[in-house]
This record gives C-alpha cells, structure tokens and sequence, in this order.
C-alpha cells in the first residue's frame, strides 16, 4: 500500500497554507523507470489534470503560492529543497529584494520519481538545486500551458538537464504568484478554492488526496 508523507501548514502572518494537507509521494516512480513526459503527461490527463510547464530551475528560486489553483509537481530529474510553508522575509525598503524567512516551514528533500500535490496557498520555494544550472522554462507558453495542438509531442522532445519538475493543475487551473501578504484579511478566500474531484497520479483511490482531503 502507498503511503503518502502529508503535511498540513498553519497560516502564517504573510502565507495561506491551507487546511489540506500538502502530499509527497516519496519515488512514486521508481528511480530506475522514470516515465519520461509524455508518458506523466498521459497518467495526469487521465485524471484531469492538465500539464502547463516543464521548468529546469536555477539554484534558489522565491517563496510563492498560488491562490487560485491546487499544483502537481512532478521531479523528472536531479535533485532539490523545497521549503513549504513560509514566505521569504523583506528585508529591503523598496519590497524588491527579501532574504531569510518567517518561522515555521518545512523542508522537504526532492528527488527525480517525487511527486508533490501542493495545496492552493501552500508557500513553496526551491534551493539547493543539482545539478546547478540556470532557470529555463523547457516548453512553450511561458508556463501558462502549452500551446501546441500535440502537447505529447512538444513533451517527448524535451531534453531535460539540471533540476528539472513538471506543473500539472486541475481543469481550467490558472496560477498566479503570489509571494506573501496579498491575502491578509482575506485567506478564507484561498482556502475555499473547489477539491480536485481525482487525484492528479491516483486516481480516486483513498490512499491520495480523494482520502486525505476533506
């Protein structure tokens, strides 16, 4: 039987979090038969899930949430921290540039085969990338989807290099990013975003977010 690590994060001062639980399925795939793309392109889909980027990261990214819209990530090679929970701190006077974080978070380690299901308002921010490389959306459309009329095709040419993760977001899902306190007074609103009616690689099994999100 899988067994899912789950998390549930407390709002913090600036952060949603969300009363479900973020969900790490710890080498899902197998590190020995990684799907390639397409083929995680084509289990997500089955569920209506649908994938909108390929992303290879640079060595540390900004913490952010999506307000709108539930996130699959699925790590198709290298490996990462992620930090889930916080928002980076202000620390600049113009509210350009941030260094630390608030209290609280977890950090999870990320290796090609995870599978992450973050929740709507969920902070996340990932560091530590390897191999190092340089950030890069790998697929067309800026990471709003992507606009091909084949996407397993634009997939299966993908050259994957570095810390690389695929976004998948439920039907009509559409994020924005948000990185900390454009929701204070109002994270009821994040919290209210409608439950996936599968989960993105499970299906409608319990032992995914169909069992685990109430």
């Amino acid at each position: 039987m899988l067994k899912p690590d789950l998390y549930t994060l407390p709002p913090t001062p600036l952060i949603p979090n969300s009363p479900h639980p973020l969900i790490h399925y710890r080498s899902f795939f197998p590190t020995n038969r990684i799907p390639n793309p397409t083929e995680i392109h084509d289990i997500l889909t089955s569920n209506g899930w649908h994938t909108q980027w390929i992303i290879r990261y640079g060595p540390i990214q900004p913490s952010h949430y999506h307000s709108s819209t539930h996130e699959c990530m699925t790590v198709l090679s290298g490996s990462a921290t992620i930090r889930f929970g916080v928002a980076d701190k202000q620390i600049s006077q113009d509210e350009q540039q941030r260094e630390g974080k608030e209290e609280g978070g977890i950090e999870l380690q990320a290796t090609a085969g995870d599978v992450f299901i973050v929740p709507a308002g969920v902070a996340h921010k990932t560091f530590n990338a390897k191999p190092t490389s340089t950030l890069e959306v790998l697929t067309p459309g800026g990471g709003h989807g992507i606009p091909a009329e084949n996407t397993r095709t634009v997939l299966s040419h993908v050259k994957l290099s570095g810390f690389t993760m695929l976004g998948a977001y439920p039907e009509n899902g559409v994020w924005d990013f948000a990185q900390g306190g454009e929701h204070v007074g109002s994270m009821e609103d994040v919290w209210k975003v409608p439950k996936p009616r599968l989960d993105p690689v499970l299906g409608s099994s319990c032992e995914g977010l169909c069992g685990h999100w109430h």
